[in-house]
């Protein structure tokens, strides 16, 4: 059987197993922002998680249905919704990270920590008053140090001296 136009992976499970373990890990994605997994499982799931960020972001009632639709607790929707999507509104992807692990010692899978890229604003008070002090100062240039000379005695320079 030919291998062509056939996306994503099978993951050894049926067609229902597999979407419900999808499911599952993007709802602790979502709630532990990270989860340690196989390296395959992590591959897999990245990309319907960042649709799922996409859906989120639109901010009406059909985007928030789509959610709903996929992840498993409404905690999980309300934090996505609310919290997740909102910090991303200046990023075009790019919301998870893929951090390879040593393999698991049982039967030595390749394992992967998928984790969020969580941007944190500065507090606009801060930024505020950093932002003219910067300004006004004139950037320094490092000092340049000597090289440090190493005073060496010799046995002749010594009885000299004394």
């Amino acid at each position: 059987m030919h291998r062509h136009s056939y996306k994503g992976r099978k993951l050894q499970r049926a067609a229902g197993p597999r979407k419900a373990l999808i499911r599952g890990q993007i709802t602790s994605l979502i709630l532990h922002e990270g989860i340690t997994t196989t390296e395959a499982k992590a591959k897999e799931v990245a990309p319907y998680f960042e649709r799922l960020v996409t859906k989120a972001k639109l901010g009406n009632l059909t985007g928030e249905r789509e959610v709903r639709k996929i992840v498993m607790t409404e905690g999980a929707a309300q934090k996505i919704i609310h919290e997740l999507a909102p910090s991303w509104t200046e990023r075009h992807g790019g919301y998870t990270r893929i951090i390879k692990l040593a393999n698991r010692r049982g039967d030595n899978a390749p394992m992967a920590r998928l984790a969020l890229v969580i941007d944190k604003p500065a507090a606009p008070a801060e930024t505020a008053m950093k932002a003219p002090a910067k300004a006004a100062t004139a950037p320094k240039t490092p000092a340049v140090k000597k090289p440090a000379t190493k005073k060496t005695t010799t046995k002749k320079t010594a009885e000299v001296a004394s």
